[in-house]
């Protein structure tokens, strides 16, 4: 029986060791995310049934169901809603993503190292960790991220890493050779050596880098959506359903297009288009041009309903002085400089925080579910 072991360990060097002694046994690994308060951890692990559980207090046995041979990685995603789905990869899924993304970025691991310092619970963390086992490229972990410890560790000799963009605006980024930049919402502006990402976890991690499919990728754009096939997708979900159609192709309920080359543009989710007087607003690029002013520490742009023009394009602002934010006025300058007019904001909104996922993806979902009035509008306009 091939075991499904779930690694609730800090990360760092027992992670790993225990993740390779994991899968020298032919066993898969769950990685649990050790920030989880204990109910959402014992959620997962009833919902992904591990049949042993590795914590730094020691080992125990559960009640569970074993994992197809061949199984290498479970790793729970929920995207950026909803109860958590687990994608199962298989070794040769993983050795696939990590030769690809090796070859497009040159890695020789005789003179690079990684350092893995996003969550090892999440596919950009764990990914980092994977490629650099199947590959042999040393490999340095740090238990999360902290700017100056990870820029600490480029100049004592790490040179790869992988960085979603909150953790990028921290850190001088020319410390490293090379950044893979994952998430949503690419800044429009980016440091040559700033390499942006497009995959999920069903995907393995990245499969699409700077617009273009990794060696052995295959992209199409479908109704609208993108569509992703390869040899590192999952084989299937933790429950048995296989989300890739009979020809293996995997719907990612993106919105997208190809371009010149086929060089891959994603406007973003297809749930958050704000059709607003029949135009269509992708957030993305409003979050652009906004999150660039001053004044603006964090912002948002949802939908909100309207009886006249269907949705009202929202913005949802963290101001970076509350006690003078922003004027609606001049974030609808901002972004009519920029954008179609029908783009620019109708309605501001203030906020203490943004609803984030623990890698920093923003929650839009749950800000379109606030009820109306829990976070105070100012400002109305069209």
């Amino acid at each position: 029986m091939r075991e499904l072991v779930a690694l609730a360990l800090p990360p760092g060097p027992g992670f790993v060791d225990r993740l390779r002694r994991a899968w020298d046994a032919g066993d898969a690994v769950l990685p649990v995310d050790t920030r989880l308060p204990r109910p959402a951890a014992a959620r997962l692990l009833e919902a992904m049934a591990p049949t042993l559980v590795a914590e730094p207090a020691g080992e125990a046995r559960r009640r569970g169901r074993p994992v197809e041979a061949g199984d290498a990685l479970v790793v729970a995603t929920s995207g950026t809603t909803g109860e958590p789905k687990a994608a199962v990869l298989t070794h040769t899924a993983v050795a696939a993503s990590a030769a690809a993304t090796s070859a497009r970025l040159g890695i020789d691991p005789a003179r690079h190292r990684w350092l893995a310092c996003l969550p090892v619970a999440h596919i950009g963390g764990l990914a980092v960790v994977a490629r650099a086992l199947v590959t042999g490229t040393p490999l340095e972990v740090h238990p999360g991220f902290e700017a100056r410890a990870v820029e600490a560790a480029a100049r004592a000799g790490c040179t790869h890493v992988s960085l979603v963009v909150t953790a990028l605006a921290r850190l001088d980024p020319s410390v490293f050779e090379r950044i893979v930049l994952g998430g949503s919402a690419m800044p429009a502006v980016r440091p040559a050596n700033v390499t942006a990402t497009y995959g999920l976890t069903e995907t393995g991690s990245g499969c699409v880098y700077d617009g273009f499919a990794l060696d052995g990728v295959e992209v199409r754009v479908v109704g609208g959506e993108v569509q992703l096939r390869g040899p590192m997708l999952l084989r299937g979900y933790r429950d048995g359903r296989d989300p890739k159609d009979a020809e293996g192709w995997f719907g990612t309920g993106d919105e997208g297009s190809l371009g010149p080359g086929g060089r891959l543009s994603v406007l973003g989710r297809r749930g958050d288009v704000i059709v607003t007087g029949g135009q269509k607003v992708w957030p993305d690029p409003v979050e652009r041009v906004l999150g660039g002013l001053d004044g603006v520490a964090e912002v948002a742009v949802v939908g909100r309903p309207d009886a006249e023009w269907g949705e009202v394009v929202t913005a949802v602002v963290v101001p970076a002085d509350p006690a003078a934010p922003p004027h609606l006025g001049r974030l609808r300058e901002a972004v009519k400089a920029e954008l179609a007019p029908y783009c620019a904001p109708q309605r501001l909104e203030l906020a203490a925080s943004l609803p984030r996922t623990t890698l920093g993806k923003l929650q839009r979902a749950v800000l379109r579910g606030v009820p109306a009035g829990q976070a105070p509008p100012t400002t109305t306009a069209r």
